[in-house]
């Protein structure tokens, strides 16, 4: 990006940047300065009165890089940090019995039943985009994740173990985090706003899958069916996997009989168990007549 900006005026820019390292470089603290560049000015951009100008960056950084590389559509994955891979879950495992703490044991031993949603969510990231590379290159899409650890980056694993281009759209938490290792390096984008970092998920989505999860995952699921439900989206195929943690989770029947949903809302999604099966809604649903036209 930045050589449309030396094309505008290379000077002025380079001396702004070289200003702001030339502090850091030197671990001088930054102070206000009336006399700098607005857009080379941290203090000026982190105000709250300029949080509509941080919006728009955020969204326009990625929506142009990824239109430079091609990327128009994508396969969101969604679903929990704390799942382990199953190496980890295997070594979590190991050192539990050696410890011989009951309660570590105990956790190690979920941990390895949970390692099989991982295991999947790799499998399905490399069925996708698999498929995907097979199609023209304005019509292929992409794994995109919320770019973090766990089923994250198990789907990241899977298209990169593919040899694909895929997506990962990281959030700054407290606790320190960062895009996963499998994520394209051109494509780990990282955002402040929840709000913005869920609009990208939805921009370019033309499927779901929602793996198990916590709090996150299911703001995020729910996020997605109310705009489908409402009419503020355009439908695209969501698809929850593992059917006996989303029948535990949400009782959906009660949700009909309660009158709180309609009963063709459950037909907004797919409940499957394999990452074959999950594929084949995808695709089940742009080969069907509740496909979107044009």
């Amino acid at each position: 990006m930045l050589k449309h900006a030396r094309d505008l005026n290379p000077r002025t820019l380079a001396d702004a940047w070289d200003d702001l390292k030339a502090h850091a470089d030197a671990g001088l603290p930054l102070g206000a300065d009336a006399y700098r560049l607005a857009f080379a000015d941290p203090e000026f951009l982190l105000r709250r009165e300029t949080r509509g100008i941080r919006f728009q960056l955020e969204l326009m950084k990625p929506d142009l890089e990824q239109q430079e590389q091609g990327i128009e559509h994508t396969v969101v994955v969604y679903g929990s940090a704390r799942t382990p891979s199953p190496e980890q879950a295997q070594s979590n495992l190991e050192a539990a019995r050696l410890s011989g703490d009951a309660e570590a044991l105990k956790r190690a031993e979920r941990d390895v039943r949970n390692a099989r949603n991982y295991d999947a969510a790799r499998r399905f990231g490399k069925l996708a985009a698999e498929h995907g590379a097979r199609l023209p290159q304005n019509e292929r899409f992409y794994i995109c994740t919320g770019g973090g650890p766990g089923i994250m980056e198990a789907a990241n694993r899977g298209a990169h173990e593919a040899g694909a281009l895929n997506v990962g759209l990281n959030i700054t938490l407290q606790h320190e985090q960062s895009g996963n290792r499998y994520i394209s390096p051109s494509l780990s984008f990282k955002f402040h706003y929840f709000a913005l970092r869920k609009m990208h998920f939805m921009m370019r989505a033309k499927a779901l899958v929602a793996f198990p999860g916590g709090f996150g995952t299911l703001d995020e699921l729910f996020e997605v069916l109310t705009l489908v439900q409402t009419g503020k989206s355009e439908r695209v195929p969501v698809v929850l996997y593992n059917s006996a943690f989303w029948k535990r989770l949400i009782h959906f029947d009660l949700l009909i009989e309660e009158g709180l949903i309609s009963p063709q809302d459950v037909e907004l999604f797919r409940i499957v168990d394999t990452p074959e099966a999950a594929w084949e809604a995808i695709q089940s649903f742009y080969t069907s007549d509740t496909a979107p036209r044009g």
